[in-house]
């Protein structure tokens, strides 16, 4: 058996095309065209490049670009002082802080400085707390691209047991949240859970957020299940530089039923996900009718 291979980019190219029509229609309907502001800290190599593509994203899908470049040495206080000042701008309906800010600044109070209703990476305690209790609220775009990509294997997840590898706020807390919301029963393993294999070997759909390369072992993986794999680590191989998953895909894809690939699995829906959270922010805050996106 080989498994299926869930096709991020695909997904992702969809969601987008969705979205962009969905802003042509706000445009024609409310002369509104939908703003998110990214602020970028430092001059991190890595951090310059999502910012880009990030923007580039953004105008492709209609949407205004809006981007604040401090720099490594900026306050903490001017960086919270500019969310702010985003805050209160109209035009801007989704703020992102891209992360990691730099070591002297604290970058939870600086999350905490959003407003809610622009906190389009889901971070902030408000969004938290309403995804704990089932409110509206605008959801993390990771977990919320891993949903999209189970439900495109199976659309009714109801019932099936779901487990969480990683339990971090970014991803396997927020993610484990959104699985009880489809009604899969859910279990959050973590480094000291004991027989990680055999928890694993339980799931229906598996899902591995942990930052450490292929720790999933092919023969922890129940036959047919869905794999979503969330890591990215960049390892040498062969003389070679690769990024690969959390999971031993080779091993896995003999056992899964379906699986997403590394790269191009969950990576690519995170930022169809945050253009759709701007576009779901844009909306609320005017009190339209939600796009279907």
């Amino acid at each position: 058996m080989s498994a299926e291979l869930i096709d991020g980019k695909a997904a992702s190219a969809n969601l987008r095309e969705t979205i962009a029509a969905a802003v042509a229609q706000m445009k024609a309907d409310h002369e509104l065209q939908p703003g998110l502001a990214v602020v970028l800290v430092g001059d991190d190599p890595a951090s310059q490049v999502y910012v880009r593509n990030k923007g580039v994203a953004t105008e492709k899908a209609g949407m205004r670009s809006i981007e604040h470049r401090l720099p490594a040495d900026a306050t903490e206080n001017a960086v919270a002082g500019l969310v702010r000042q985003l805050n209160g701008d109209d035009a801007v309906d989704g703020i992102l802080v891209q992360l990691p800010l730099p070591a002297h600044i604290n970058s939870a109070r600086i999350i905490e400085e959003i407003d809610p209703a622009k906190d389009v990476d889901g971070l902030t305690e408000a969004s938290a707390g309403r995804l704990m209790l089932g409110k509206p609220g605008l959801v993390p775009c990771t977990p919320q691209g891993s949903i999209i990509l189970a439900k495109s294997v199976r659309e009714n997840l109801s019932g099936l047991s779901a487990v969480v590898v990683g339990r971090s706020i970014l991803v396997g807390k927020p993610l484990a949240m959104l699985l009880l919301a489809e009604n899969c029963t859910v279990t959050m393993a973590h480094s000291r859970t004991k027989d990680l294999a055999a928890v694993c070997r339980s799931a229906d759909i598996l899902c591995a957020a942990v930052g450490r390369p292929r720790v999933i072992e092919g023969d922890w993986i129940k036959k047919g299940a869905t794999v979503i794999d969330v890591g990215i680590n960049r390892i040498e191989e062969d003389g070679k530089n690769r990024l690969v998953g959390d999971v031993d895909f080779d091993a896995a894809k003999t056992r899964a039923g379906a699986i997403t690939p590394v790269p191009g699995g969950v990576g690519p829906m995170t930022i169809a996900c945050l253009l759709r959270n701007t576009v779901i922010a844009a909306a609320r805050r005017r009190g339209l009718a939600e796009p279907l996106v």
